[in-house]
């Protein structure tokens, strides 16, 4: 009997959007890349990456969700860096019960994979845009849901991520539990112009959207250079630019005419402590190509 042998393919994300908290992520073109094979032992080769090799390892624990990893060799290679705001964990989990879902046959939908996976993270924004590609907007409580749309034509991103981590549970700690009204009106009006900008591809409404008063404000000690970058975008020639989930990674929004340029003074600004990546946005969620 041949043995079941699969590759899953999920891409990095960008959380929040600025004004989306919680609510709004979109797929970004970093990846990671999984390959299970029935072996007739448990093991996993991380690829180099500084994580657990054992069966508390997080793709691992989304893999048993759906079917026991007894006799399952497990090989990781991934280019999203950990712990910097761009979906590590997200991309893990979406890739464990990908990779289960497929090697078994479970016939999963993609509602039922968001489902499980919210189930794992506690938050849908990741691992929707993980799931589903592109931008997309999740329900908040609740069954998890989410909407997704393509990409506008023109709209390009860069990365700037710091060489240093930041604790989520420390990012989360920094948002208290209510907030003023006023606070809340604001990001409410930018979230509803960020949408409507993306999905007319209006990039002076997505400017105009991307401003957040919730969460990065909060947060500006755990990261004071990367909220720098944050300030100074529409000085550099950007449209714009928001703090990656929990950071610290900037995600800097511009368009494909002025992405050279914008990546250049960036380059030139962070030298020393951060590396500047051109970064499109991608259409394609999480896939099981061909082997």
């Amino acid at each position: 009997m041949t043995a079941r042998h699969r590759l899953v393919r999920v891409p990095a994300s960008s959380a929040n959007l600025g004004p989306g908290y919680d609510a709004m992520a979109a797929a970004v073109a970093l990846h990671l890349e999984l390959e299970v094979e029935e072996a007739g032992e448990f093991s996993l080769d991380p690829g180099g990456l500084e994580v657990s090799t054992g069966r508390d390892n997080l793709i691992v624990r989304a893999f048993e969700t759906l079917h026991p990893a007894d006799g399952i060799a497990f090989r990781l290679r991934s280019e999203i860096p950990l712990a910097r705001g761009l979906g590590s964990s997200s991309a893990a989990i979406v890739a464990g019960l990908a990779a289960a879902d497929h090697l078994f046959e479970l016939a999963l939908s993609r509602e039922e994979l968001l489902a499980r996976a919210t189930e794992i993270e506690g938050h849908p924004d990741n691992v929707a845009a993980a799931i589903y590609g592109g931008f997309v907007v999740c329900a908040a409580g609740g069954e998890a849901f989410a909407a997704r749309f393509d990409p506008p034509e023109g709209l390009e991103g860069i990365v700037v991520i710091p060489g240093e981590e930041v604790s989520t549970r420390l990012a989360r700690e920094a948002i208290p539990a209510e907030v003023p009204l006023g606070d809340a009106v604001a990001n409410v009006s930018a979230a509803a112009l960020l949408v409507l900008g993306l999905r007319s591809a209006d990039l002076d409404l997505v400017a105009r959207g991307l401003h957040d008063r919730i969460h990065q404000p909060r947060r500006r000690e755990l990261y004071p250079r990367s909220m720098e970058i944050v300030d100074a975008a529409g000085e550099l020639g950007a449209l714009g630019a928001t703090i990656s989930g929990a950071g610290p990674t900037v995600l800097v929004w511009t368009t494909w005419e002025e992405a050279g340029g914008v990546a250049a003074a960036l380059k030139e600004r962070c030298a020393g402590w951060a590396e500047v990546r051109r970064l499109p946005f991608e259409p394609l969620g999480v896939d099981v190509p061909e082997l």
